[in-house]
């Protein structure tokens, strides 16, 4: 007798690529965009390097492939097979990444004056979301971790005290995991914030994979989220930009978050990407488990070897729920090298020069690393094995940087308008050391993770401005600002 699918049937189905490799087949003669015409205009150069049937599902909205901006073809059954794969009553492909997923979550569910409870350590596409609806955030902080040099989630002690300080507020918006694969206490906060009248939405641009395997922590909708968003390109099988957002009906108006989506997406977008999420939601969903399983096996073995190699450390599961996270996504692999007298932006440099390995992130004490399902164990080895010698070159020298020079600095709800007031103020550009006090009009960023330091609308701090000015000097990559990282855009007066 045969075993039962682990799976439903229904999920090995690809609607949409099949309805693309269907019509690319066909060879219909093409008066439509795109202008290069099933690639015969492409240049050679790219065709060569890429291959001719590429351009043959780089499509156009046609009565075969549907249309984003009202689905009721392929793309429909695609979304529904995608919802029903993440738990959601209603799931939208995501052309412009998780950015434009935050966009829609906070314009579809807040507007001019509502108040919305959002965790510092978000993304800066969240601030670009509150310019638009023209919404006023309240920040509250993650704790930072001086044993782990870093800057943990939310808890849910932290979460209950904002609720609890803004009765009358419209939304909650967290992120989790972060980026180091922290996980905010979802399953207490979300039913906390319900209770209190609020709209939940989470940024788990690093979590498309969660719902997939049961080792890993639980996903937003699980815990009962309203609205989130998932970078599927990011840890999963789709292509860059590619990404979902997720719905509950009930507290947010479904066709709300359709019709703030049709302002924002493109009316042109790419049917290949589109495809790569299809796929991908076949994928996780029909064979999710086994490869999460092999993608989890080959970052603890990882870490294992990791944490061998005097001088370098590299945290799990354990030590974050002894920091006061409720749990750790384990295929991010966050490397401490800071006692070897080298600051991560040296160890990222090191590795991709010398090694030819290149890491997803680097800050003053780490480098982080994704373990994702299309990683192999000679991938892990080499990584294991280049930092092996530069730790054997090195030696243990002890912190280059002060832990205090870059700590990130305490951030206040200092707010002398809404960032959508700041945004379309009248502004000048300042020089950053002189720009204690003034109200910033500019999202800055250290970039990745694109975590903001200055919203527009805020009193620009003097901490902030120090740690700004030490980042800067470090080698971070900072977004926002002018001239060499030395002007600041301001509100005039």
């Amino acid at each position: 007798m045969n075993a039962p699918p682990l799976f439903d049937e229904e999920q090995l189905r690809t609607p949409l690529f099949d309805a693309m490799v269907s019509l690319a087949e066909s060879r219909k003669v093409s008066f439509h965009t795109p202008g290069h015409k099933s690639g015969k205009g492409i240049s050679t150069r790219f065709r060569k390097f890429v291959g001719p049937r590429i351009f043959t599902i780089d499509l156009t909205t046609l009565d075969e492939v549907d249309s984003l901006q009202n689905p009721t073809g392929v793309i429909k059954e695609a979304q529904e097979l995608a919802a029903r794969a993440a738990g959601a009553d209603r799931s939208y492909f995501l052309v412009n990444g998780t950015t434009v997923g935050n966009h829609a979550m906070v314009a579809s569910t807040t507007g001019p004056g509502d108040k919305v409870l959002i965790a510092r350590n978000c993304h800066r596409s969240v601030l670009t979301g509150l310019i638009m609806s023209g919404a006023h955030p309240v920040f509250f902080q993650p704790a930072f971790d001086r044993d782990l040099k870093l800057t943990l989630n939310v808890t849910f002690e932290t979460v209950k005290q904002a609720i609890d300080a803004n009765p009358g507020a419209r939304a909650l918006l967290i992120t989790s995991p972060n980026y180091y694969g922290l996980c905010a206490d979802i399953e207490k906060i979300i039913p906390y914030a319900h209770e209190k009248g609020l709209i939940v939405l989470v940024d788990e641009a690093h979590g498309p994979h969660l719902k997939f395997n049961p080792k890993l922590p639980p996903c937003a909708l699980e815990a009962g989220a309203d609205l989130c968003v998932q970078s599927t390109h990011k840890i999963v099988g789709g292509m860059t930009q590619a990404s979902m957002l997720h719905a509950k009906a009930g507290r947010v108006n479904l066709d709300d978050v359709t019709n703030a989506l049709k302002l924002l997406q493109t009316t042109s977008p790419s049917y290949i990407l589109m495809a790569s999420l299809d796929l991908a939601r076949m994928q996780m969903a029909t064979e999710g488990k086994k490869l999460l399983n092999r993608a989890i096996k080959l970052a603890e073995d990882a870490r294992t070897e990791i944490n061998k190699i005097s001088g370098i450390t590299c945290f799990g599961k354990d030590r974050a729920k002894q920091a006061g996270m409720s749990d750790m996504d384990v295929t991010k692999l966050t490397v401490t090298v800071s006692d070897l007298g080298l600051s991560g932006y040296h160890v990222s440099q090191m590795l991709n020069t010398r090694f030819d390995i290149q890491v997803e992130m680097a800050d003053p004490f780490h480098v982080l690393v994704i373990v994702s399902i299309g990683d192999r164990q000679d991938d892990l080895n080499r990584l294991v094995e280049a930092l092996r010698q530069i730790a054997a070159e090195t030696g243990l020298q002890g912190a280059l940087l002060p832990l205090d020079r870059v700590h990130p600095p305490s951030l206040d709800n200092r707010f002398a308008m809404t960032p959508r007031e700041a945004f379309y103020s009248d502004t000048e550009l300042v020089s950053l050391d002189k720009a204690a006090g003034r109200v910033s009009s500019e999202i800055v960023t250290v970039y990745p993770p694109g975590i903001p330091l200055l919203v527009p609308g805020e009193e620009i701090s003097g901490d902030a401005i120090e740690y700004i000015a030490n980042m800067a000097g470090l080698g971070a990559i900072i977004d926002g600002l002018n001239e060499n990282n030395t002007l600041v855009r301001v509100a005039k007066g």
